[in-house]
């Protein structure tokens, strides 16, 4: 029985270590992909562990610019922050969700939301051209995308798709 006991433990401090190396690399090959109901394909980006996009658009009643931010956390889509000139409708902290912090022109930040997105994805109904959705990336690494040029007034699925699940697109 003794050996059987040995046996287990050893499997067991054997597979942990390769479990947690097998989630690394996946997490650093992801791709950021939004998608049509139709399976049209409108944005296909590398987006491995640590990288930052965000959604912008503009507030359909103030007309002021809305920012809310994403990072790729270990293979895990996060809401990391959030943007906004004012306390419009629909907009606003909330208590115990992060730290509001000006952004010293009249406007605030949420920083430090950091909320998994659940499955790792979203749906987001794209607003008019004058609402412009678009993917930004905060270093300004990739040229902005525009979803409302693509796909006013449809739903599209947002999401961070690990390469066992997706085929990468060329």
């Amino acid at each position: 029985m003794q050996w059987q006991q040995r046996t287990l433990m050893m499997l067991l401090l054997v597979g942990l270590p390769l479990a947690e190396a097998g989630a690394s690399p996946a997490s650093a090959s992801a791709h950021l992909v939004v998608t049509t109901q139709q399976g049209e394909t409108l944005l296909d980006m590398p987006a491995a562990s640590g990288a930052s996009w965000c959604i912008q658009w503009k507030h359909s009643v103030e007309h002021f610019t809305v920012l809310d931010c994403y990072r790729n956390a270990n293979g895990v889509m996060q809401l990391e922050r959030s943007h906004q000139p004012d306390f419009a409708a629909g907009l606003g902290h909330i208590m115990g969700r992060g730290e509001q912090v000006s952004d010293g022109k009249g406007g605030y930040w949420i920083n430090a939301i950091n909320e998994p997105v659940a499955d790792n994805r979203y749906v987001l109904r794209v607003g008019a051209p004058a609402v412009n959705h678009q993917v930004v990336w905060p270093g300004g690494e990739h040229p902005a995308v525009s979803l409302s040029e693509q796909a006013a007034g449809q739903r599209v699925t947002i999401q961070l798709v690990e390469p066992s699940t997706h085929t990468i697109s060329q």
